[in-house]
């Protein structure tokens, strides 16, 4: 099953290029703040048909009409992963402060356990705030649904918190795997570039450059914004196998 989700997902990333460059335009303004929200909104929209959708069915990318709506509801999921990450970084900044009003071995310890609840919470704390993005799509965008800790834990209870929890990784895996090999492609033939070019006398420099420029270009425009679809809709497909 997990497998079929990560299929599906990729396969359904790659429909629309023109679609992955609108994104990477949004998200070369980002640092505006205002875009970054639109692109939070688009990947909610990716998770929201994902949910009322089926592994392997015939889903279409969501459009980017309703601009203002996108926006609100990339607000709503900012809040919501601000939300659950402050319970890991509280228990983190208690540990670090406790750990500060010790001395020597004592003070190491408490900061080597401090790190590692803060892990397992962080972990958690991640599961439960893609789940509940989940939920609250699936009920129509009810904020509330966000934050039904009861219900989302259900939910992943049937799921199975192996199956979640082996997804998440697998995600993470393919992610950087995809990156690295498209990075490493793009730089092997700029490389060849460059060695021929200095064969012929040429200066490799500004082929090297030119190389990490256009990688630059790939990455903003066309595989960032296929990895960001590809994880929304897995996440959302995750969710589907306790319906």
């Amino acid at each position: 099953m997990i497998l079929d989700i990560y299929k599906d997902a990729l396969e359904y990333s790659a429909k629309d290029w023109k679609t992955l460059v609108l994104l990477g335009v949004i998200c070369l303004f980002s640092f505006l703040l205002l875009p970054a929200f639109l692109l939070t909104g688009y990947n909610y929209r990716v998770i929201n048909t994902a949910v009322h959708g089926v592994i392997n069915g015939r889903d279409p990318l969501p459009g980017f009409d309703d601009v203002i709506d996108m926006f609100v509801d990339g607000v709503k999921v900012v809040i919501v992963q601000i939300a659950y990450l402050l319970v890991p970084a509280i228990v983190f900044i208690i540990f670090a402060a406790c750990a500060g009003q010790l001395h020597g071995m004592a003070s190491s310890v408490l900061m080597i356990v401090g790190c590692l609840i803060t892990f397992v919470l962080f972990v958690v704390a991640c599961l439960m705030q893609q789940m509940g993005l989940c939920h609250m799509a699936y009920h129509d965008g009810a904020f509330s649904k966000a934050f039904a800790i009861s219900e989302i834990r259900e939910v992943i209870d049937e799921i199975g918190w192996f199956n979640c929890i082996a997804t998440y990784l697998g995600l993470i895996i393919i992610t950087l795997v995809i990156a690295a090999v498209v990075t490493a492609i793009i730089y092997a033939i700029f490389t060849i570039f460059g060695i021929s070019g200095a064969i012929l006398g040429a200066n490799p420099g500004g082929i090297f450059i030119l190389g990490a420029i256009i990688n630059s270009l790939v990455t903003m425009f066309i595989v960032g914004p296929y990895l960001s679809i590809f994880n929304a809709r897995s996440i959302g497909l995750l969710y589907t196998m306790q319906i």
